[in-house]
This record gives structure tokens, C-alpha cells and sequence, in this order.
């Protein structure tokens, strides 16, 4: 299928990045999830899909945009940031991971629906939230249901994420968990990294680096899940054409090591930070631009179900493997 030409995208693309921007203002002037607002306004014009003018725009935004922002993502982390956690909170989290996919998988399957979705959730809240939902959803089958049930797991993990980052810390205080233990049960709990970064250092500063760099692994780890995901999924459908690591995470990964091997400037640094936090604005307004609130709603609740399952599982298997830890010591 041969690409538009530059102008059939550029209104689509416009409108989607306009939306984000005027999600970042808001965020940032008043409070509040900027991914949430940007799925919001995109859904308040979705009118706009029907028009041919600006589709080619909108599904650059919500595709090609989008997998840009996550390879960015790379930029974030180093292999020392790795070694400096420990060899005993990796494996902590990659279990973590592992198990929380697994119970989603499972519990989707016996809610009568396709264990890709209890995959797509269980990725969202094991790993990075939004942003793992849509590279995740970019490597399993496709349809127009899994596109609206997507928006719907991008809407619950990040509301999610907003709820843990007020309860978690006390939480964390009300067990008498440690700065440094009650940096990793947030920092792999809590599904986005601006609730971690926010939840962390109202504890203490040495709670707040511990869950940032906590959650940056599990930004890490998000490469190999998606790789078997890639793998597991191809091979059911049979599909040789469908590359087995996607070429965001390919650059995501170069990214990772470009970190690791080199100084690089602090600026350089905050820019691909900003840069991939825009292309993911821009893709979820995009997103939002493909669907209406009673697409949503067709979803039902079993999503919701799975979303909330999810999230309690993993922060049991986090915070129990802590307090074992610690009652051995």
C-alpha cells in the first residue's frame, strides 16, 4: 500500500498534535493526567475520522507516531542503572511481570474473552502503563474491537495510576516498609512513571530515586515481553511477513546502549525526553480521534474487571515478596 503524499497528513496530524499540546498546558497548569486528557478531547472530535481529509493524518499519529515516542523511551536508561538495583530486584520484577501477564491471561480467558486481552492488560499494568498498552497492542492481532478495547486499558491504567500514586505511599508507610523497599514496592506497582516519580519523593528523596530507577527497569523489561508476545502471536497466525522485533524497539534497545556506552549532554537528554512524552501525546489524542464513546461503552465491563484484577495482583506479589524478604533477613 503506498504511502500518502506529506499533505494528505498533515490536518489529521495537526489536530492530533494540537490536542496535545492543549493536554500538556492543562496538565501542567491545573493538575491531572495529560494522557487522560488527550484521549478525552481526541474522542470529543472523532467526528473528524469520517472526513477523508484527516485520516491519513490521524492513523500516521496513532501508529507511526507513536511507536517514534516509545523507541525515545530508550533514552531514559542505562545498563548501570540495572546493575545498581541488584540482581535480587530485577528478578523480583521480571517475576513480577511474568506472573501479573500470566493471571490477566487467565483471568481474561475465563471472562469468556481472547487472552490477548488480558495480555494487553496485564503488559499495561506490569510495565509502563499507557505507553506499554499501545506497543503492546502494535504486535498482537488486530481489530476493530482490540482498537477500542486498547483506548479503554489506556483510560483505566492511567486513572489506575492516579488512585496508587495517593494511596500507595501510605500504604507503604501504614506496613513500616524502609525508603529504599518502599521506593521498589512503588516504583513496581504503580503503572506511569510521573505518578512513581510523584508517589516516591513524597516519602523521602531516597525513596523517590529507588522507585524511579525501579520503574525505569520495568520500562526496560517491556523489550523482551513484547519480543515473546511478537513471537507467541506470529506463530498462531502464521504470518513469516510480520517482523518478530518491531523497529521501535529495535531503536528503542539502540537507544538503551547509546546511553550506556556514551555521555551523553543532559540537554540531549531532556529533549528525547520531551520529544517521546509529545509523540505519545500526540498518539493518544490520535487514538481518541478513531473512537467514540459508544464504541467504549460496548466494551462492557469485563474490562474493567481485568484492569482492576491486574493491578491488585501485582501489588500483592510485590509487596508480599518484600515483607518474605525482609521477615528472612
Amino acid at each position: 500500500m503506498p504511502a500518502p503524499p506529506p499533505s494528505s497528513i498533515v490536518p489529521g496530524l495537526a489536530t492530533a498534535g494540537a490536542l496535545a499540546t492543549l493536554a500538556a498546558f492543562l496538565s501542567s497548569r491545573y493538575g491531572g493526567p495529560q494522557y487522560l486528557y488527550a484521549l478525552l478531547f481526541g474522542i470529543a472530535l472523532n467526528f473528524l475520522r469520517e472526513n477523508e481529509r484527516y485520516r491519513p493524518g490521524i492513523e500516521l499519529a496513532s501508529r507511526g507516531v507513536l511507536r517514534f515516542g516509545v523507541a525515545l523511551l530508550g533514552l531514559r536508561i542505562t545498563l548501570s542503572q540495572v546493575a545498581e538495583l541488584g540482581w535480587p530486584t530485577v528478578l523480583l520484577l521480571g517475576a513480577a511481570i511474568a506472573l501479573t501477564i500470566a493471571f490477566t491471561a487467565l483471568l481474561s480467558r475465563q471472562l469468556q474473552r481472547p487472552a490477548a486481552e488480558g495480555v494487553l492488560v496485564g503488559g499495561a499494568v506490569a510495565i509502563c502503563g499507557a505507553s506499554a498498552a499501545l506497543a503492546l497492542a502494535a504486535v498482537l492481532p488486530r481489530s476493530e474491537r482490540f482498537a477500542r478495547f486498547t483506548l479503554l486499558t489506556v483510560v483505566g491504567v492511567t486513572a489506575l495510576s492516579t488512585l496508587a500514586m495517593i494511596f500507595y505511599p501510605a500504604l507503604a508507610s501504614a506496613l513500616h516498609l524502609g525508603d529504599r523497599d518502599a521506593g521498589i514496592f512503588l516504583g513496581g506497582t504503580i503503572h506511569d512513571v510521573a505518578q512513581v516519580v510523584g508517589a516516591g519523593y513524597m516519602i523521602s528523596p531516597l525513596a523517590g530515586d529507588t522507585a524511579t530507577l525501579v520503574k525505569l527497569l520495568r520500562v526496560a523489561l517491556l523489550v523482551p515481553v513484547v519480543i515473546v508476545c511478537s513471537l507467541v502471536y506470529r506463530e498462531r497466525a502464521r504470518e513469516s511477513r510480520t517482523p518478530l522485533l518491531p523497529w521501535f524497539l529495535m531503536l528503542f534497545a539502540a537507544f538503551v546502549v547509546l546511553r550506556s556506552s556514551l555521555t551523553l549532554p543532559g540537554e540531549l537528554i531532556g529533549i528525547g525526553g520531551e520529544l517521546s512524552r509529545a509523540c505519545l501525546l500526540t498518539a493518544i489524542a490520535g487514538l481518541g480521534l478513531k473512537t467514540s464513546f459508544q464504541e467504549l461503552v460496548t466494551l462492557g465491563w469485563r474490562p474493567i474487571v481485568l484492569l482492576l484484577g491486574a493491578t491488585v495482583f501485582l501489588a500483592l506479589v510485590v509487596l508480599l515478596s518484600l515483607l518474605f524478604f525482609a521477615t528472612a533477613q
